[in-house]
């Protein structure tokens, strides 16, 4: 679309959002699939300048819609330097309408020289610090390849909260050897901070990373399926117990803590990705698009200084992609998925894109809960989450 021309703004049901990735890590974790990226030297004003370039070029495209959230991802973001978060921040209302509660989140390491920036983060707009801590065990600490120990991560923690008004933290558990008693005292001692949001994922292997390699040939367990469900379902007492409600599978909080851009994500919602690798979802001229940027950082910055951005894919999203893509996503939410809402994204009604009989089935053995809202994983579904989902799509 032509910068001359101003979109006429539109409004989608899920919210609408910004993310913008830094690939740059200080070292690759053993279990990340993430497009991150070690380097030696980082060009900060060649950066900051693709960056805005980028945001620019998706800004018209979206101008004048009311912004409801901005995320800085990566890679390790508070590796970058706040002015650039500062610079981008500052040309959010020259493209969209940005109300005073706007979220800015950014993902941060416990490492005492990017805790020591929290504050300069704050003074450049960022409002939600999300911690990855990932254990406060430093046995663990040392199997996942962090860098930090236990203490840091204390003291980042501390730093966070008083410099932010929302504050979340990332532990992973499932680790192996790890016990019920053992992961019951970790969690304990993490909700004794009372921060009002938890990411809690279990320890998954992906393809591609050293952990994968690693697991294949042995060198270590992970718990059986058994002692993965129990450790799950201790996740959901002890944070229940804390005050904190389980509103998606991984993610806990108090009300009004829930991390307002994930919500967009799983509810179906448009978003913006700029940076190396980044996906979006956006609706232009009444169509719904998947946009996806070049992932080398390199090629990322040769594609913006030609062309303003780096978008490598901007096709038609599907209907019955886009009525896949919402049922995996609204699932994970403990809310499950609205039936109004879904029509309203998808085009179709959510009886006419899920198996009648298997969701009949699924209700009927607990997994499920429908009624004339919605339908809903029970806690029981939560755990067989994959299968119900392969099970339901037509």
């Amino acid at each position: 679309m032509s910068e001359g021309v101003i979109p006429r703004p539109v409004t989608v049901p899920g919210g609408f959002g910004l993310y913008i990735h830094w690939p740059f890590c200080a070292t690759k974790c053993p279990y990340c699939d993430f497009n991150s990226h070690v380097v030696d030297n980082v060009d900060d004003q060649g950066w900051q300048r693709s960056l805005l370039l980028e945001l620019r070029h998706y800004g018209f495209q979206t101008k004048g819609r009311r912004l409801d959230s901005v995320f800085f991802g990566g890679g390790t973001p508070s590796l970058m330097p706040p002015a650039i978060v500062g610079a981008l921040l500052g040309r959010l209302s020259h493209y969209w309408s940005v109300p005073d509660d706007l979220e800015v989140t950014l993902e941060a390491n416990p490492s005492s020289i990017e805790a020591g920036k929290f504050a300069e983060f704050r003074a450049a707009g960022v409002n939600r610090v999300s911690v990855g801590v990932q254990s406060f065990d430093d046995r663990a600490l040392k199997f996942l390849g962090r860098t930090h120990s236990s203490k840091e991560a204390m003291q980042a923690i501390t730093i966070a909260e008083q410099c932010f008004d929302r504050v979340s933290f990332d532990l992973i558990y499932g680790l192996p050897d790890q016990s019920l008693d053992a992961w019951a005292s970790e969690l304990a001692n993490a909700l004794v901070r009372g921060t009002g949001h938890l990411s809690l994922y279990q320890l998954t292997i992906e393809k591609g990373t050293p952990f994968y390699a690693d697991h294949r040939k042995g060198s270590f367990l992970l718990p059986d399926d058994d002692l993965s469900a129990d450790l799950y379902e201790l996740t959901r007492i002890l944070t229940k117990n804390a005050g904190l409600e389980a509103y998606e599978v991984s993610n806990y909080a108090v009300a009004m803590h829930e991390s307002r851009h994930n919500l967009i994500y799983w509810q179906g919602g448009d978003y913006i990705g700029i940076g190396p690798g980044a996906h979006g979802r956006l609706t232009v001229g009444g169509e719904r698009l998947r946009t996806e940027q070049v992932p080398s950082p390199a090629g990322w910055l040769t594609a913006v200084a030609r062309d303003g951005h780096a978008t490598r894919l901007s096709e038609p999203i599907k209907m019955f992609e886009q009525a896949e893509e919402y049922i995996m996503m609204g699932l994970r939410l403990s809310e499950g998925i609205d039936r109004a809402q879904f029509e309203e994204i998808v085009g179709q009604s959510l009886d006419d894109c899920i198996d009648g009989a298997q969701a009949a089935a699924f209700c009927e053995a607990g997994l499920l809960e429908a009624d004339t809202r919605g339908i809903r994983a029970t806690d029981a579904g939560i755990q067989r989450l994959n299968p119900i989902i392969s099970a339901l799509m037509l």
